[in-house]
This record gives C-alpha cells, structure tokens and sequence, in this order.
C-alpha cells in the first residue's frame, strides 16, 4: 500500500537519494540538488514537499512550489518539480499517487494554476495541457518548449488564461529553480 504524506527536513538525504536513483546520470545530481534545496526554501506560500512510503520505506518524492506573476497579485500558481520515484518501485503507482495528492492538496488551497515541465504523455493524462501553458511564458529557455504543461485547478486560473493578451504572461518561481540548466 501507498501512504503519501508530507516531507520532513530531516529527510533531506533520503530524498536526494530518491532523486539520485530515479534519474540518469546526466540530470541526477542536478535534480537531487533541486529537490534538496526545495526543502530549505522559506517561501510565502510555502513550498509543498511529499513523499510517497511503501511498507516504510520513502519510494517516492514530489515537490511543488509557488510561482508568481506581476500582472496579478491574487492570482496563485504552482511548479510541480522534481517528481522521481526509486527504481524498484516504478510502474507500481508512487508517481500516479503523489501528482495526484499534490493537485488535490493545492486545490484545497485555492492555487488557480499548477505548471510542469515534462513528458507530454506522463502529464497530459492528470490533465496537464501545452495549450493551458502557453498563455505563460516560462523563467527560462526551454530546452524542449512541448514539456511546458499547465492546468487550471479552479475558475480564477481559467479566467487569467480568458484574458491573456497576445504576449504571454511572465511567471517567476522560487530561488531553487533559478538555474537555466533546469529548463
């Protein structure tokens, strides 16, 4: 059975060694590093960190932090990154069941919109969409423009969308993803 649960910063190795196991080795330091410092972020609103336990033992991690726009101070947005899940336990569930306890959460906490940056395929069936996303431009480059996905989680999120102009609205995120090499 899958038990998710919030992140502690005790924690903090085990969950690099998630990341480090669960990525090649051309992104894993970079991406255990990412989802280490996402722990250590003092960010208002926070950042929401969860881990995924099978019989124990963490299986899985997901991080999710705010992002900003200048065009609306009311409006609430959210990154989902890292996501990455210990080998032995992939194609079992642990990704499917952290993505959807992070949108269930962020929901509850009226966050308008949740942007990732990843595999079309994976993403798009939790209802990620490219075209959602292009109304936003991301911080950075992308080194693969089609994994740029978001998703409305309520009615505020679709009406800045509405409204967007022809230039797509600028989103910042949190110091820990202010890395070019990320995007």
């Amino acid at each position: 059975m899958i038990s998710i649960r919030t992140s502690t910063p005790s924690e903090c190795d085990k969950i690099r060694e998630v990341h480090l196991r669960a990525f090649p080795a051309g992104e894993r330091e970079l991406v255990a590093d990412l989802a280490g410092n996402l722990l250590g972020e003092n960010t208002t609103p926070s950042v929401l960190s969860l881990v995924a336990e099978v019989e124990g033992e963490i299986a899985g991690h997901v991080a999710l932090s705010p992002v900003a726009t200048a065009s609306d101070r009311r409006w609430r947005g959210y990154i989902l990154a890292p996501l990455g899940v210990c080998p032995e336990f992939q194609k079992r569930g642990v990704g499917v069941a952290l993505v959807e306890q992070g949108i269930a959460r962020l929901r509850e906490s009226q966050v308008d919109v949740l942007f990732v940056y990843g595999d079309p395929q994976y993403y798009g069936k939790f209802g990620f969409q490219t075209e959602t996303a292009g109304a936003y431009a991301p911080p950075y480059a992308l080194q693969f423009p089609i994994g740029w996905q978001a998703m409305a989680l309520r009615d505020e999120g679709n009406r800045q969308i509405d409204e967007a102009r022809a230039e797509p609205i600028a989103i910042s995120c949190v110091a820990a993803l202010c890395d070019p090499r990320l995007w």
